[in-house]
């Protein structure tokens, strides 16, 4: 089986997600504290916003210091 880490917490994890905030792969914990926060909600409304705008590879608005 393929072990995966996540780019926050570096545990292992099975499955990842991409951050809303930039290219971090995240495991299920570090997902949900991501969700939470406060910003979250202008990171994916910016996300969405480029890919109206075609925006390949968009980098997010950025980790805000508090999740890091």
């Amino acid at each position: 089986m393929n072990v995966q880490f996540c780019d926050r917490c570096h545990r292992p994890t099975r499955s990842t997600l991409m951050s809303m905030f930039n290219f971090d792969l995240l495991c299920s914990p570090c997902t949900d504290r991501e969700r939470a926060h406060p910003k979250y909600a202008e990171a994916v409304a910016a996300e969405a916003q480029s890919g109206r705008d075609n925006v390949a590879n968009f980098p997010g608005i950025g980790l805000p210091e508090d999740l890091r």
